[in-house]
């Protein structure tokens, strides 16, 4: 039987290293490739994504560099750094940019937009940027802007690593040139906006939409009684269940930095919270996603009691402006709790 019987006994502490480290695709798509990516007939734009991406993956820095400078041929210069895949969740995304990760060689990194942002969060921007630069690709899965001063720092950090070389592949559900529409209207923003947008070749990929596959169903919720014997029946068989208060977990995670939720994690087999309820603090409720996000990375199923844990979110949150990080949340809540 494992010591650790709840997250909340556990102090991740930020490490540069561990945090730069960690910025490697989820253990599912550790064997993602492009030859075992299975496109739906049905939407002929995965097939295509496939083949862009491959080839922007197959292709070696140093020699961009050397056609630009010697080369009179005008249309190299003008291929965009990055591309960007644009479409709904299920679609194979994240597969596609895991197989790009995968298939490039020297130094690179994999993480979701957040992941970048904790990591600047965590570092300071300058020590950031530096850990990054002399990377051959850096892959940005989720990439969605919630606030100007995220674009702001995004744009001016991707800016720097293009200019060392780097390449971007980059996956959303918003194109690049859309992001943040609706939520500002600052006239920097929006140029910011175009900037980054410019840096990418953007790519759609057509499938069923998230948004209709993450109204569907509800998370599992299982009674104390369950659970006690299950909690018992799996620390006695040597798994590592953690069980928590769903408020001594929320509480807990505004202790530590989202960067290192991913540690809170290490070698759990199976969480379990207790009398879930609905979550009215916008604060709380994005913690929440982002520990989520980890949680879902590392395939850990979730055993709850309480309120159905997708139906956490209260008030009008799904329709405000984060509804595409609660709706994400939602579905990845539905299938870690439907194992």
């Amino acid at each position: 039987m494992t010591s650790v019987q709840s997250l909340v006994e556990l102090h991740p502490t930020l490490d540069a290293g561990a945090i730069v480290s960690s910025l490697v695709p989820p253990p599912q798509f550790t064997q993602a490739r492009f030859d075992n990516y299975i496109p739906n007939p049905e939407y002929p734009s995965q097939e295509e994504a496939r083949t862009i991406l491959e080839e922007f993956a197959g292709k070696n820095t140093a020699v961009i560099k050397q056609a630009k400078l010697f080369s009179r041929n005008k249309k190299t210069e003008e291929q965009p750094p990055g591309v960007y895949l644009d479409g709904g969740f299920g679609v194979g995304k994240t597969h596609l940019l895991a197989a790009a990760w995968n298939s490039a060689s020297g130094k690179k990194y994999f993480g979701t937009f957040l992941q970048y942002t904790s990591l600047v969060g965590a570092l300071g921007y300058v020590k950031a940027v530096e850990a990054l630069k002399g990377a051959s690709l850096i892959c940005i899965d989720e990439f969605e802007l919630d606030d100007p001063g995220d674009t702001m720092m995004m744009t001016r950090m991707l800016g720097e690593l293009v200019a060392g070389g780097t390449r971007v592949a980059a996956t959303s559900n918003t194109p690049p040139a859309a992001l943040g529409e609706g939520r500002f209207a600052a006239a920097d923003f929006l140029r910011e906006i175009q900037a980054l947008a410019s840096n990418f070749r953007t790519i759609r990929i057509d499938g069923t939409d998230y948004r209709q596959r993450a109204a569907e169903g509800v998370s599992r919720v299982t009674s104390p009684r369950d659970i006690a014997t299950y909690v018992s029946e799996q620390r006695a068989a040597g798994a590592t269940v953690t069980v928590d208060r769903f408020d001594a977990l929320l509480a807990h995670l505004a202790t530590v930095h989202p960067s290192v939720y991913v540690r809170l994690l290490d070698n759990v087999d199976t969480l379990v919270l207790e009398d879930v309820h609905v979550i009215m603090g916008q604060t709380d409720a994005l913690r929440l996603v982002a520990f989520i996000d980890r949680v879902y990375d590392a395939q850990i199923p979730i055993i709850a009691s309480g309120t159905p844990i997708s139906d956490v979110f209260g008030g009008d949150m799904v329709n405000g402006g984060y509804r595409k990080k609660y709706l994400r949340c939602v579905s990845r809540l539905i299938a870690l709790t439907n194992f």
